[in-house]
């Protein structure tokens, strides 16, 4: 049996960091026992978490984002979320994390042309959902919706939370950690947006667990075609083959929508 109060102690050094202070604790405990089971200890084991967290999510981030001061911003603002004040902050949000950063210049256009077959949609599960819950005045959602989110990052999902009352979006915003669970939620879809690469980096069969998992009617996956450094190094036919590689024993629909800046897959079970 695992020592606890080692696992804790851990814990803690890993979470001292600021970089990893608001990081869902059970998702930090799982990669401290897998860390300890190895038989690190000490300096090395500290850094074998905080690495495997930075490849999870930690890379994607643009400086220190202040999501309280977002959160006043917000406060003050129209409750109209199609208004133009409102997109504004929502950008501006968004540009601090590179993956919603990154879909920025096809905002526009990128989710009414993959949800278009399924529009207009009444319900979402985001799974590491990041910032993306912010583009929602971009989606072609039904008057009436529901919009469940997920993700690791506690003070994120604070500010999410403050959206989400804001406008009075009817859904829940909760922390997960997709490699130990995937959230029982039947929706119409679910969104896994450039998420599998990066759990990859930890469980390298998550894909096709994760893909199986989720009760949806519809998933929209998305791959990166540039490297988070812009080069593309032939990473459209790299995921798309991946892609496939993972669905190739299921009779699913799929839809392929090639951007700019993203690849995307709509599944349909």
């Amino acid at each position: 049996m695992m020592d606890e109060t080692r696992l804790e102690t851990l814990i803690d050094r890993v979470q001292a960091n600021q970089k990893y202070r608001h990081i869902a604790r059970d998702l930090v405990r799982r990669l401290s026992q897998e860390a300890i089971t190895k038989g690190l200890s000490g300096k090395a084991a500290v850094k074998d978490v905080r690495n495997k967290l930075h490849q999870v999510g930690g890379a994607y981030f643009k400086g220190n984002p202040d999501y309280v001061a977002a959160q006043k911003t917000l406060s003050n603002l129209s409750d109209d979320s199609h208004s133009e004040e409102i997109k504004q902050f929502c950008i501006r949000q968004m540009q601090s994390h590179s993956s919603t950063a990154e879909r920025l210049p096809i905002l526009e256009t990128f989710f009414h042309t993959c949800l278009e077959p399924i529009a207009p949609v009444t319900s979402v599960l985001d799974l590491a959902c990041g910032l993306n819950p912010l583009a929602i005045p971009w989606m072609p959602l039904a008057n009436e919706f529901e919009y469940y989110s997920c993700d690791i990052y506690l003070d994120m999902l604070a500010m999410l939370d403050t959206f989400y009352n804001h406008f009075g979006i009817n859904g829940t915003i909760e922390p997960c950690d997709l490699i130990g669970t995937v959230p029982d939620k039947q929706t119409q879809v679910a969104f896994l947006l450039k998420s599998i690469t990066c759990l990859e980096q930890v469980d390298k069969n998550i894909g096709p667990c994760l893909l199986e998992g989720i009760r949806a009617d519809h998933i929209l996956v998305s791959f990166p075609v540039r490297s988070l450094r812009g080069r593309k190094k032939g990473m459209p036919d790299f995921y798309r083959k991946h892609f496939y590689d993972m669905v190739s024993d299921k009779n699913w629909g799929i839809r392929e929508f090639l951007f700019s800046t993203e690849l995307a897959f709509l599944v349909t079970k």
